[in-house]
């Protein structure tokens, strides 16, 4: 019969009974664990997407409050 050392001296046998054991309960912990975090959390929610204004908008929106700077983005041509 071969020894690990590194897991404190158990046998193969007591190795598999502890593996045994681990696997349906880590299985049953983490189940638990998903039950309580869907519970606890409700619907997640949707940010509202935020109108986003055009530039086209945004110059429609100034020209009437500044009417002198109407147009300004044109330059005179050049002869």
């Amino acid at each position: 019969m071969t020894t690990y050392p590194i897991l404190f001296n158990r046998t193969p046998d007591t190795l598999r009974r502890i593996g045994a054991r681990g696997g349906p309960a880590h299985a049953r912990n983490g189940r638990l664990c998903q039950r309580t975090a869907q519970s606890t959390t409700g619907p997640i929610a949707r940010p509202q997407e935020e109108l986003v204004e055009t530039t086209a908008q945004a110059i429609a929106a100034l020209d009437p409050q500044f009417p002198w700077l109407c147009r300004a983005e044109r330059h005179a041509s050049r002869r």
